[in-house]
């Protein structure tokens, strides 16, 4: 995989590939984090950028001084979707029963974590399953990135996974 190539999956991981809750959404906490977010993911291509332009001229302390630069802006950018995430995490779960899980507004990379998270904490409390809202792709240019991600996370973990027949946006995971 090729420096550019590195840089589209940064990006398509943290800027690309999200499903936003309709309620939470227009936030102005949580889109300025993730408006933030995105800023810094532009200055960190920048830098790394830069700094690849400077190796290439055999300029390496300026190259390694760049990189640094870019690696500032890829923690920073971290930071943020992470304090992002941990907000419309709590935000959409604040009125969730045991063994229902919202992952809307989250970052796919995100979701997976929670979702993780989860089924462990859904499994010490001896659940049989869990409800993992995971949305229909509305907000997500109308092709759902969410889930499709989430069942295969589940065929990973050889957990039969349903989509809930009342709503087609909640996948029901069986734990036993």
């Amino acid at each position: 995989m090729g420096f550019f190539d590195i840089l589209v999956s940064i990006f398509k991981v943290f800027f690309g590939e999200k499903d936003q809750d309709q309620s939470n959404q227009p936030n102005e906490h949580y889109t300025s984090l993730r408006a933030k977010a995105k800023h810094e993911g532009a200055e960190m291509a920048k830098c790394f950028q830069q700094s690849h332009e400077a190796y290439a001229r055999r300029e390496r302390a300026l190259a390694k001084e760049l990189s640094e630069k870019g690696k500032q802006h890829e923690r920073t950018m971290e930071a943020l979707n992470a304090e992002a995430s941990a907000w419309i995490f709590r935000e959409n779960n604040l009125d969730s029963k045991p063994g229902e899980v919202d992952l809307h507004g989250l970052y796919v990379k995100e979701a997976i974590s929670y979702s993780d998270k989860a089924i462990k904490e859904a499994r010490q409390r001896g659940d049989s399953q869990i409800r993992l809202i995971v949305g229909k792709g509305l907000h997500s240019d109308g092709q759902a990135r969410i889930k499709p991600a989430i069942e295969k996370m589940m065929g990973q973990y050889n957990l039969p996974t349903e989509v809930d027949p009342q709503n087609a946006g909640v996948l029901i995971v069986q734990l036993d």
